[in-house]
């Protein structure tokens, strides 16, 4: 007899067991609302059998990594639990991306198979094709425009249809990777973050308790799930907790707000730009919105003046900030709907199962008010970088994750972000790595030097700014550059500024001085006022 087998089935806690047991206490409960179809928590648990049971019937087995290519949808969350209980890896990517992005985290993954939404099928071809010699075996796609695909693209459709609702027999343990979720962090290229059921499900915990989040809520999702914030802050909560979630394919704002008001929506989660849409929409007021309790935002600041608008037009609802990274599943540190106005500008202090310090070059933890790097010890880290045990050493050096951002911890214990070691801009809620940029860039034939920066933005909180040094002659335009880098590079990449100088700012060893340049440059964007 296993006896070692049958006990750790019975102590079985992964990502894929979440969905069965919300639908065992609530089968009838209402869990996925997608355009006109309800799903109840019983019905969405046996689809995922069945598309589960169709993709192992076309070889994917525990370990199989398959990449998921599509805006948000239905589909998207069957094959994400599908996948889990299977045992196999997902790779979300990000839809925005272009040909040659995406051919890359095919390729580092080793990724199988891809299932993509109709309208980017083509995309995706065109990445396999760079591929060569690719593994990838598998093509599913998710018809959500009506537009024709290849011969050789399966419908996901027709997977739901699968004789068997029971789940698959398949032990996942707490440290299996269940998901490869890549992040741009502060490198040219993207970094896979393994992240397991055990990361996972402490980062529930740590989102459901600081979040204040309950069975009994309402949640309309419509930022992007291939990005942990929305499907492992929120979407993933709600089902584990036995919330009903109303998925939206984008964060439209007339659509958003109308949602709000037909659903009777209790919790909203939007980075501080979407927020500043919604306030800015026309009929805002018009709108019944006093189902609202609690609204969160992260990926960067919310500008004091907008705390205090939305305060005053939502005045019911509580704001909560969550601040992490990709690496730590993500949520880190919370600032409480109570520390909103006295604490503004803060990240606020370790969520439930994080433990974090502000930190020297030696990692030695500095005094309150003293510029560190922030660092984090949590059952919610990654298990590593995919592929790359030097990356994964040097950020889980001394014990603890490293994130690469710079803060100020105070005497209260509040984490305020300061700047990023290695020059990360967040724009619009995505990481954009000025490395990566400044690559693209140099490959103009007039460019001689590049430094990209992120300067302050009205609606972008951070917008991507180019400084170059002309390569002689006559000098090229900023159209020239944005039309080269708009070839390269997804569309948010894509500098909103370009400015051309003689020098760049650098110090006694030759490294360029951003901060410097952040500063110069600070202005450019007033013109969008």
């Amino acid at each position: 007899m296993d006896t070692a087998g049958i006990v750790a089935g019975a102590r079985s806690q992964s990502l894929g067991d979440l969905l069965r047991r919300s639908a065992a206490r609530l089968p009838d409960k209402t869990a996925l609302v997608w355009r006109e179809r309800r799903e109840s928590f019983a019905e969405l648990d046996a689809a995922v059998n069945r598309v589960a049971h169709s993709l192992a019937d076309r070889g994917v087995a525990q370990g199989d990594r398959i990449a998921l290519y599509s805006h948000n949808c239905r589909e998207f969350v069957l094959l994400y639990f599908a996948l889990a209980r299977l045992g196999a890896v997902s790779v979300p990517i990000n839809f925005m991306l272009t040909a040659d992005e995406v051919a890359y985290i095919l390729g580092h993954s080793g990724a199988i198979g891809v299932i993509a939404e109709d309208a980017l099928a083509a995309e995706a071809e065109a990445a396999v094709k760079q591929l060569g010699g690719s593994e990838i075996r598998l093509f599913g796609w998710i018809g959500l425009n009506g537009l024709p695909v290849g011969a050789n693209w399966d419908d996901v459709a027709a997977w739901e249809g699968h004789s068997d609702a029971s789940e698959p027999e398949v032990l996942v343990a707490d440290d299996d990777p269940v998901q490869l979720m890549y992040t741009s962090g502060t490198e040219s290229r993207p970094k896979g973050a393994i992240m397991t059921s055990r990361a996972l499900i402490a980062q529930y915990m740590s989102v459901i308790v600081d979040g204040r989040m309950s069975a009994a809520d309402i949640e309309v999702h419509a930022l992007p799930l291939y990005h942990c914030a929305q499907l492992h802050c929120f979407l993933t909560p709600d089902i584990y907790l036995g919330a009903t979630s109303i998925l939206l394919p984008g964060p439209d704002p007339a659509t958003v707000l109308r949602t709000i008001e037909t659903e009777r929506a209790t919790k909203l989660f939007c980075p501080p730009t979407v927020w500043v849409s919604l306030l800015r929409h026309p009929d805002f007021d018009s709108y019944d919105l006093s189902s609202l309790r609690a609204g969160y935002y992260g990926a960067s600041i919310m500008p004091v003046e907008v705390l205090h608008e939305l305060s005053a037009r939502l005045p019911g609802v509580g704001l909560t900030n969550f601040y992490g990274q990709t690496e730590l599943a993500p949520l880190a540190t919370v600032l409480a709907p109570e520390d909103q106005l006295t604490k503004p500008g803060s990240a606020g202090r370790p969520a439930l199962n994080v433990e974090t310090r502000v930190v020297d070059d030696d990692d030695t933890p500095v005094a309150p008010g003293v510029i560190g790097e922030i660092v984090h010890r949590s059952p919610q880290a990654m298990l590593g970088y995919w592929n790359d045990p030097d990356k994964t050493a040097d950020a889980f050096r001394n014990g603890w994750f490293h994130s690469g951002d710079l803060g100020i911890m105070d005497a209260d214990g509040y984490l305020s972000v300061v700047d990023r070691k290695k020059d990360m801009i967040k724009s619009g809620g995505e990481n954009v790595a000025s490395r990566e940029v400044e690559e693209i860039l140099y490959q103009h034939p007039d460019v001689s030097e590049a430094a990209v920066v992120g300067i302050p933005h009205p609606h972008w909180i951070e917008a991507v700014t180019a400084i170059i040094i002309p390569r002689g002659g006559t000098p090229p335009t900023a159209e020239s550059l944005i039309a080269h880098c708009k070839q390269h590079l997804a569309g948010y990449k894509v500098p909103k500024y370009i400015t051309f100088t003689e020098a760049l700012p650098r110090n006694p060893s030759g490294k360029i001085l951003k901060r410097e340049l952040r500063s110069e440059y600070t202005s450019l964007a007033d013109q969008d006022t």
